[in-house]
């Protein structure tokens, strides 16, 4: 017969899926909060950073020492891993109970027990020479400040030493462990939730998840580093070890506690605390079923035949006999056979209700676990921004080992509340034991790893005195190559180019535009009025045969495109001005005099080197019998980006350019240009700075990888500059030191990377997407994918600091070089600060993440005294060279 208060209390004790659903809601807005530095006061759950960063990866080798601290005795492991995949690990361990005045004693009695137990453990099989690595499984409240750095937050579970909370516990074991003279470094120090998931992870699934349903609860997860706000570390990912056992400490539980719960609660060493964990603990499930039953027995629903105040003691019902009551196959005798030993003296019915009470109040603990569950789930899922998450989930503890129906309830009310994810349940395996070898194992090889990386990537780590150095060695060259007797030893060429200023705003007029810079080029007609200016361009192809072919025929070429232009634009009756962006190196001997140094870019025309290039373009003119052409200047593109921004920013007197190849110029005062006659007012000098350091003066700045990267170039030791700095290079840098990196055996497990060896395979571009901030890794995983690399999660978290570094260091040289040009013009005019405009243009400049902002940053150190602004350049090339025109007119103007 249903008897109406049995069923009020299974119907209070029973959590629907919705209230459920509430929970997992509030349990994921407690974690944001817990994880964000400014909320993480207000949250009941901690969200306490572990500082393990990595997840075993099956190469773990070595005898590793662990220490576990237990309710009341320690106990001291050997593991030894075979670097087998952690498949089958060695496991020596002692026991050495704590007697009970060293649990509320001094904590110096305390480490100093545990350091003698230890020396106990090792002289039953080590040689008293050997070191080893030691793991410290510390399971109480602690705040972690590293992996080794680890303060006491407060003692539970019975243990009170003095004189030790806000302390450092690492600190304290290591002087323990000193003092017996025992050769062991304190590596690691790890609670018992992070050793579950260690355990629990298998080679080709790596286990991201622990929950411990023990006397207390709690659980852990992989956090996407730069959500965890109390920690610097940025990339990759963390551990967190949640506290979730606080949580409700609030009032969020309200809902869901019972009358029952609050006596257990006010009987308990701690009311009000650790709520959460008193719904699921099996500390507690035995105290819950007490108070039910006495509950029911004064409402006479049970127990009516025989006097129940033997359920008014304290702890007199187990959790473990209320496991047996739902496990065992004859329940009902199972059942009966406790309740008598208690003295009293149930019918079937009692016995049923018991067996019913029992279930729900544990039903409910394994649906409780599945909220919080979710909720790591579903805030994992999202943060990674994946629509489906597939994750193992590493468990342990009594009630999960003990009890079969608590997984199945966990497993089934997970999937119901977070359906995007999809788990597998692992038994944790020697969780603490196990867990905490392999936790320090991978400590050890992560700082293997770091050292590794660190000694690879050093030598293009600039400090601020290389840079200044860089920054003077760019003057002295840019002194020699002013100088007229010196200028053929500086590998910094300085040509002059005969623009003697930039624009004013009273240029007026249309001007015809030529860029050519490669195999497509432009013409355009540029119309600069009182306050715009507007351009109409066509951009022409020239064939290969052409580009490699007679010089007549590449200039005849181009005067017909010309003619083409001026015909669809209605301009054959008008000579207009015309300023020609001509991006090969060039020594100028006039504004529209311009002799071919050498082609570069796949150019080859023959008849073309040491000819003045306005001529050849004037002579096909003649040929072609089109009259209409009046060049009046010729323009490096570098010219042409610092006239276009000086245009809208007269202080513009510098320009840049950062793209595929890098170069800059600057106005410099005419008494400082040897190589030109007249002292009188400034001129534009076209630096050539990509070639600095050809004379060997940067050696000292080139690494091994340079080295290989410029031996595989068309021009080896020429461009030295500019192959450390621009987008032509970037990526095979990078591509190098990949390849060191295998070798090392520090990325992708050293297996070996056939597409790695593809010369150019990994593109600058990549660089820029990499180091995008927020891209989450998983866009860097699939970059890598693309090139066939097996990259772990923290592979990419290495690609990515490999790519941060080559590009920092091109940054910091152009910002080098820059310095050692702005600090000249500050001292030619005499100026205790100078106020200048970069014009620049280039795509790396333009298109990577954070090169232009370290560039400005590493300026404003090496050069204090001026203030730079840099404006992006749009259309440099066209605009530049018609407003070169345009200056050169206005000039002329009598």
């Amino acid at each position: 017969a249903h008897c109406p208060q049995v069923q009020k209390a299974l119907r209070a004790l029973t959590v629907p899926l919705e209230t459920l659903q509430v929970l997992k809601g509030h349990m994921m807005q407690d974690m944001r909060k817990g994880l964000s530095r400014q909320m993480h006061a207000q949250a009941t759950m901690q969200m306490l950073p572990t500082f393990i960063c990595s997840m075993p990866d099956g190469t773990e080798k070595g005898d590793l020492l662990v220490v576990e601290l237990c309710q009341n005795y320690v106990r001291t492991l050997c593991v030894t891993l075979l670097g087998d995949g952690n498949q089958r690990p060695q496991v020596m361990y002692k026991i050495f109970d704590i007697p009970m005045n060293i649990m509320q004693g001094k904590g110096e009695a305390l480490f100093s027990f545990i350091a003698k137990c230890l020396r106990q453990f090792l002289a039953g099989f080590s040689s008293p020479q050997r070191r080893f690595p030691l793991g410290f499984v510390f399971p109480f409240s602690c705040k972690q400040m590293r992996l080794d750095k680890v303060e006491l937050i407060s003692w539970s579970k019975g243990f009170k030493c003095a004189g030790v909370e806000g302390k450092d516990v690492v600190q304290l074991l290591q002087s323990a462990i000193d003092k017996e003279e025992l050769y062991v470094d304190v590596v690691a120090l790890m609670n018992d939730t992070v050793g579950t998931m260690m355990t629990s992870s298998k080679e080709d699934k790596a286990c991201e998840v622990a929950i411990i349903v023990d006397a207390g609860t709690n659980s852990c997860f992989m956090a996407e580093a730069q959500l965890v706000e109390m920690v610097e570390e940025t990339s990759g990912r963390m551990c967190v070890n949640t506290e979730w056992g606080c949580f409700g400490d609030d009032t969020t539980l309200s809902g869901i506690v019972t009358t029952y719960d609050q006596r257990v609660d006010k009987e308990s060493s701690n009311p009000g605390k650790k709520r959460f964990e008193k719904l699921v603990g099996s500390l507690y499930l035995g105290e819950i079923v007490r108070h039910v039953l006495v509950a029911l027995a004064a409402e006479k629903a049970v127990f009516t035949g025989s006097n129940a105040g033997i359920l008014r003691n304290k702890d007199v019902l187990k959790t473990h006999q209320v496991l047996e009551i739902i496990n065992h196959e004859d329940g009902m005798a199972k059942t009966r056979s406790t309740l008598e030993t208690l003295g009293l003296r149930p019918s079937e019915r009692d016995c049923c209700r018991v067996q019913q009470v029992c279930r729900v109040v544990v039903s409910r603990s394994a649906a409780l676990c599945a909220a919080g569950l979710a909720a790591i789930l579903t805030h994992m899922c999202q943060s990674r921004q994946l629509e489906q998450l597939s994750v193992n989930v590493g468990v342990d503890g009594e009630l999960y080992r003990d009890h079969t129906r608590f997984g199945e309830i966990l497993q089934s009310v997970t999937g119901l509340l977070a359906p995007e994810c999809t788990i597998t349940l692992l038994p944790s395996v020697d969780g603490t034991g196990r867990g905490a070898a392999i936790v320090t194992a991978v400590a050890l090889r992560l700082a293997d790893q770091r050292r590794e990386v660190d000694q690879l990537l050093s030598p293009l780590r600039l400090s601020h005195s290389d840079l200044q150095r860089v920054q003077a060695l760019m003057r002295q060259e840019m002194d020699l190559g002013l100088g007229k007797e010196t200028n053929a030893r500086s590998s910094v060429r300085m040509l002059p180019t005969y623009v003697r200023a930039t624009p004013d705003g009273t240029e007026r007029g249309e001007f015809l535009a030529l860029d050519l810079g490669g195999t497509n080029f432009r013409v355009l007609v540029v119309r600069v009025a009182e306050d715009s200016i507007c351009m109409a361009s066509e951009i022409y192809v020239i064939p290969t045969s052409i580009i490699q072919g007679t010089g007549v025929a590449l200039f005849n070429h181009i005067i017909e495109c010309i003619m083409d232009f001026q015909l669809k634009q209605d301009l054959m009756e008008q000579i207009l001005p015309l300023g020609f962006t001509f991006s090969f190196p060039c020594q100028q001997l006039g504004l529209d005099k311009a002799v071919l140094l050498n082609w570069t870019k796949g150019f080859s025309a023959s008849g073309c080197v040491g000819q003045d290039v306005v001529q050849l373009l004037r002579d096909a003119a003649q040929r072609k019998q089109h009259f209409a052409l009046n060049v009046v200047a010729v323009v490096n593109d570098t010219v042409g980006t610092m006239m276009s921004c000086g245009y809208d920013d007269p202080k513009c007197e510098i320009g840049l350019i950062v793209g595929t190849g890098t170069n800059a110029c600057y106005m410099e005062e005419m008494q400082n240009v040897g190589t030109v006659e007249g002292n009188d007012g400034r001129m534009c000098i076209n630096m050539e700075w990509g070639a600095f350091g050809d004379n060997g003066c940067l050696d000292h700045i080139f690494t091994k990888f340079d080295q290989m990267v410029d031996e595989k170039t068309i021009n080896p030791g020429k461009q030295r500059f500019e192959k450390l700095i621009s987008g032509m290079y970037l990526g095979e840098i990078v591509r190098y030191i990949l390849l060191a990196m295998v070798e090392k055996r520090v990325l992708f497990r050293g297996k070996p990377c056939p597409k790695l060896q593809t010369k150019d395979i990994f593109q600058t571009k990549f660089l820029s997407t990499i180091e995008i901030d927020g891209l989450a890794l998983r866009k860097v995983l699939a970059i890598l994918r693309d090139l066939d690399l097996h990259a772990s999660f923290e592979d990419s978290v290495l690609v990515r600091e490999v790519c941060q570094t080559v590009s920092l260091r091109a940054a910091q040289l152009c910002a080098a070089g820059m310095a050692a040009v702005v600090e000249k013009m500050r001292e030619n005019r005499g100026l205790d600060q100078l106020v200048v405009t970069v014009g620049v243009d280039g795509t790396l400049y333009k298109m990577h993440p954070h090169f232009s902002q370290n560039l400005q940053q590493t300026l404003q150190v090496l050069a204090p005294k001026c203030t730079v602004t840099f404006l992006q350049s749009e259309d440099g090339s066209g605009k530049g060279a018609a407003l070169v025109a345009a200056v050169a007119c206005r000039k002329a103007r009598p």
